[in-house]
């Protein structure tokens, strides 16, 4: 548990940081926001590559993938409609119950309670020493499965904020070649997976992301496309092949976690370097917590985490900003929020947190024939990290002029969170120490 101690802290250095550099930096905060995000999307492309190597699937039982895909929509959907009910429910008063603008305003802003942050979840899971686990391999399907599900349900929450848009629907069918890709070809192409060949395919998925959202703000800028990095580096990293034996055939990779060539000395070393320098960066894509006022100097750190939340950047403020009604609206609802003390906010924070990690327990309640009930718990657990996609959704509620104590606890339940990352795998670790013999009988 060191090592998830020494990444808690670099999670916390980067989240401290991301409060005063921006009143240090200034007018070059948005310069060095960029360099941040870009290797933010690196980081996760190195780390989804080796979490895509060492991911493999029965397709002689595709049944239990798709129980798999259904479980992990819920915790990507059960905590986005509890803090968004609490939200309505107790934040706003009754006469904006059945307000449309409303329903809008708050679930988009309680979209940040919705995504798991894989590559936190994934590094600390390892440096905990659980990466041979039940709790992993399961957690790892999840996750993934949970990122799709939020990038899929960002595409008609973006449609009821702007409108239709030809772009989102080029997002959903890049999804389906690339998943399709990873599905036909797994671990059938043969490439280097040692850690300098990971770095370059990290640059060149980087790049490429980059490349695709710069180039179509030239056809629309309002609303340009953007591949977020975590599919396409997973997709890479399922198609590399194992290594052969000396007799000419494939290695068999018993449960998906023996692979030799990424377990040297020298491999873990560069790995253990990458994750903790991705902890940093994680934290430091923190919006500020206590203040509203950095949209147009920070959007730019953590709009392209995701795909859908690229689209609904700083361009799609300025459409926001058009439409008169809209704004009136929006300004209508941040007032309406009573005001609060900071020990009121404190039990708001409590409660959004509370519920928003609920939303995310109904794996405990399944793989009953799999896993023991503390391994069940333990993955729910292991589900609640938050992190950089959350902080991006936030940063789109400012940039569409969504205030008030909303947003400032929606972002203060996300940094206590992010804060409680190396103990939520503490409490993960601890369920599945010592566990007795696991049957399907019992």
């Amino acid at each position: 548990m060191q090592k998830v101690f020494i990444y808690s802290s670099l999670l916390l250095l980067g989240l401290i940081a991301s409060q005063w550099l921006p009143g240090i930096l200034e007018s070059s905060y948005a310069s060095f926001g960029d360099i941040v995000r870009i290797l933010t999307m690196a980081g996760l492309s190195f780390l989804m590559i080796r979490v895509g190597y060492e991911f493999d699937i029965d397709k002689s039982n595709l049944k239990q993938y798709g129980w798999d895909y259904v479980i992990a929509f819920t915790a990507a959907s059960f905590p986005w409609l509890f803090v968004t009910l609490y939200f309505v429910f107790v934040l706003l008063p009754p006469e904006f119950w059945n307000s449309l603008a409303a329903w809008k305003e708050t679930l988009l802003a309680g979209r940040f309670a919705a995504p798991t942050s894989a590559g936190v979840l994934f590094s600390m899971l390892a440096a905990a020493g659980l990466g041979a686990t039940w709790l992993y391999r399961k957690a790892r399907i999840l996750a993934i499965f949970d990122d799709l599900d939020t990038v899929l349900l960002m595409i008609p929450l973006k449609m009821l904020m702007v409108g239709i848009a030809w772009q989102l629907g080029v997002i959903v069918f890049v999804m389906v070649i690339m998943l399709t890709v990873a599905y036909v070809f797994l671990h059938k192409v043969r490439i280097p997976v040692s850690w300098h060949w990971v770095l370059g395919y990290s640059a060149i998925i980087t790049a490429f992301s980059e490349l695709i959202y710069k180039s179509s703000k030239f056809i629309d800028e309002s609303v340009p496309i953007h591949i977020e990095v975590l599919l396409p580096a997973f997709v890479l990293g399922c198609i590399i092949a194992y290594p052969k034996h000396e007799n000419g055939t494939d290695t068999v990779v018993p449960d998906g976690h023996d692979h030799a060539e990424i377990e040297t000395p020298t491999e873990k070393r560069v790995a253990t370097i990458v994750a903790a320098v991705f902890m940093v960066l994680v934290g430091l894509s923190m919006p500020l917590i206590l203040s509203t006022d950095m949209v147009e100097s920070g959007s730019s750190v953590y709009s392209a985490i995701e795909p859908s939340l690229h689209a609904g950047g700083s361009p799609d403020a300025e459409m926001a900003a058009a439409d008169i009604g809209v704004q009136q609206d929006i300004g209508r609802i941040t007032a309406s929020q009573p005001t609060m003390g900071w020990s009121m906010i404190t039990l708001h924070v409590i409660i959004v947190t509370l519920i928003s990690n609920l939303g995310k327990m109904f794996p405990a309640l399944c793989y009953q024939r799999e896993a023991h009930w503390r391994e069940r718990l333990a993955v729910s657990i292991g589900m609640w990290p938050r992190g950089e996609v959350g902080a991006g959704v936030l940063v789109i509620s400012l940039s569409y002029g969504i205030g008030g104590p909303i947003v400032t606890i929606a972002m203060l339940s996300l940094a206590l969170n992010l804060l409680l990352t190396g103990f939520f795998i503490y409490l993960a670790k601890r369920l599945t120490k010592s566990l007795p013999e696991y049957s399907v009988s019992s």
